[in-house]
């Protein structure tokens, strides 16, 4: 995504209807416990480009647990797409990952066989890293809820909600036109410059309204005002994407 972009922030809370006293959730680094249904907890994305969120999951059950990630779409802008990484807090590959073509349902549940299914201990933790990429241009708010699961991925033993905010860029307004008339009082002829690549259809017009010449300009322009009688005339501009604009000039033999 490109140009300058304003910052947009995601807030995650807790589904607390499903929050389990043998469940732990902290953001990475942190010491809150999502679980307990504390919230709203709110982060600012560090930039506008895709970006990523690593929960803990603590086991604190006296025996050892086996779980699956549900993913699914309370709300969520046409064109975004996300992804998901799980896997054990020690997995040096930073588990098994999802891209947002595999997770092309909602509720999408991580995969239950033998090769991306792993044990946690008691007191130890597993790390759930959902990413997120707005499409450039689509503002809004994405909400998004992440059930932890058991094997078979039908019972919800707690949840993470997480809200993605996002502004989309801002296009930068253009410059404003600028005219230059040298010199201006002006006697025998009259210097238009004018700024950028735009091409101004313009005309003369004395005080009284009446069109005294017509041309072109597009970078500039030098007019003959030799004939011109003493006075005041406007020149008045107009282009294919701006509007009509006028300037005046003096003339003085």
């Amino acid at each position: 995504m490109t140009k300058f972009f304003l910052p947009f922030i995601f807030t995650l809370w807790l589904g607390a209807s499903f929050s389990q006293d043998n469940i732990v959730i902290y953001e990475d680094g942190q010491t809150t416990d999502l679980s307990s249904g504390v919230g709203p907890y709110t982060v600012a994305a560090p930039s506008a480009a895709p970006f990523d969120i690593t929960f803990n999951v603590y086991n604190n059950a006296a025996n050892a647990q086996k779980w699956r990630i549900t993913r699914s779409y309370i709300s969520v802008p046409a064109g975004w797409a996300d992804g998901l990484c799980w896997g054990h807090s020690t997995d040096p590959f930073g588990g098994s990952c999802y891209s947002s073509t595999q997770m092309n349902s909602s509720p999408w549940t991580s995969p239950g066989g033998a090769t991306v299914l792993f044990e946690l201990l008691p007191g130890e933790y597993g790390k759930m890293k959902p990413d997120f990429n707005p499409a450039d241009g689509i503002s809004g708010t994405g909400h998004y809820r992440y059930y932890i699961t058991n094997t078979s991925g039908t019972t919800y033993l707690d949840s993470v909600d997480v809200i993605v905010d996002y502004v989309a860029d801002v296009k930068p307004i253009k410059d404003p036109i600028t005219v230059t008339l040298v010199p201006n009082p002006a006697d025998d002829y009259i210097n238009i410059s004018i700024s950028g690549s735009e091409s101004f259809q313009f005309k003369v017009l004395d005080a009284m309204g009446s069109t005294i010449m017509r041309d072109q300009v597009s970078s500039s322009k030098k007019i003959n005002t030799s004939e011109f009688k003493s006075g005041v005339y406007f020149i008045s501009f107009e282009g294919q994407s701006t509007k009509q604009f006028t300037r005046k000039v003096i003339i003085r033999h």
